[in-house]
């Protein structure tokens, strides 16, 4: 019989109900047992549109379930500290929305308390559980594009008008680059396959909006001379995109951290501009099956609780760049 974790989610936001508990009750190794919020109505009503057996009126009570092995949390940034701390006590694995917590500091707090609880965690980008992410790392390290100059990502939409998005309130972690400007750049580091130099970003904080950041850019600094420039947008018209520029070549990616389109993968060279075409997958389902086989020990965790923490410091450098107009070196041990 096929072992299944058994997954308790800490609280009813959209992308819990949307996508993750549809993925892993689609998944191979994955179960969904509970659903809890400080709201008990909102508890029961995501149970019954969701179909979960049990439901929880506190994040308390779900972690007292002896019946759950872990937890996934996508509560607001500010609250991604103290509830993986808290899983952890309670002896649950912790997968959790990213950005993983408010600064690298807080990060570091939870993976202290994660490995003295003996518990797994990890940062929940579900993007670089896909063929397509394997395949650009493939086709760089085969040197068809030559030696890698440059990279470009942008991931933007447009919602200015939603007041009421925790996204716009600087006390709860809102922002562009907490919440989608953390893609381009675990993807630069994910491609590159080490860490940022220096950050420098420019940032439109918008007085509407509790002063968050509604759109920003920037660049990240590699060794060697190469470089990520990025751009998020709150209130940007949408888009999805990343290129990887070389000496010999480029790959675009059209739909960068999408799951429901279509993967393409560009490569554009002297010889031949081709495109690639891999099958539509679930990248949560994926990422709960890949989740699940770590905390049974069949593999070891695809991305680690560190690589969260070094993603934070590259994140942590953008923001202090925007927010006093210099170059910032990002935080190494």
């Amino acid at each position: 019989m096929v072992r299944r974790l058994r997954w308790g989610i800490v609280g009813t936001a959209a992308i819990a109900e949307n996508a993750f508990v549809p993925a892993v009750q689609q998944s191979e190794r994955g179960s969904v047992t509970a659903v809890a919020s400080r709201n008990g109505d909102k508890a029961r009503e995501m149970a019954e549109r969701t179909g979960i057996k049990r439901h929880y009126g506190s994040y308390e009570e779900l972690l007292n379930d002896p019946d759950i092995d872990a937890v996934y949390i996508p509560l607001p940034n500010h609250l991604h500290k103290e509830w993986t701390i808290r899983a952890a006590a309670a002896g649950k694995h912790v997968l959790c929305e990213k950005p993983a917590a408010l600064d690298a500091e807080e990060t570091r707090e939870m993976l202290k308390a994660c490995e003295a609880g003996g518990v797994k965690f990890a940062e929940a980008f579900m993007y670089r559980y896909g063929e397509k992410h394997r395949r650009v790392r493939e086709i760089v390290a085969s040197g068809e594009i030559g030696d890698v100059r440059s990279m470009r990502g942008v991931f933007n939409y447009c919602t200015p008008d939603d007041f009421g998005n925790v996204r716009f309130n600087r006390a709860m972690g809102g922002g562009s680059i907490y919440d989608i400007g953390v893609y381009p750049v675990s993807a630069a580091r994910m491609i590159m396959g080490g860490e940022p130099l220096w950050a420098s970003a420019h940032a439109f904080f918008s007085p509407e909006h509790d002063g968050v950041d509604m759109a920003a850019s920037g660049m990240l600094a590699f060794a060697d001379g190469v470089a990520l420039t990025f751009e998020c947008g709150m209130w940007a018209y949408n888009r999805s995109y990343f290129e990887v520029n070389g000496t010999k070549g480029r790959i675009e990616l059209p739909h960068m951290f999408g799951w429901r389109e279509n993967p393409q993968i560009v490569v554009d060279t002297d010889r031949e501009r081709r495109e690639e075409k891999l099958p539509c997958v679930n990248h949560y389902k994926l990422q709960a099956d890949a989740f699940a086989r770590a905390v049974f020990g069949e593999e070891p965790l695809l991305f680690s609780g560190n690589d969260a923490l070094l993603n934070m410091r590259a994140i942590d450098a953008c923001l202090k760049s925007a927010r006093e107009g210099c170059r910032i070196e990002v935080a190494r041990d």
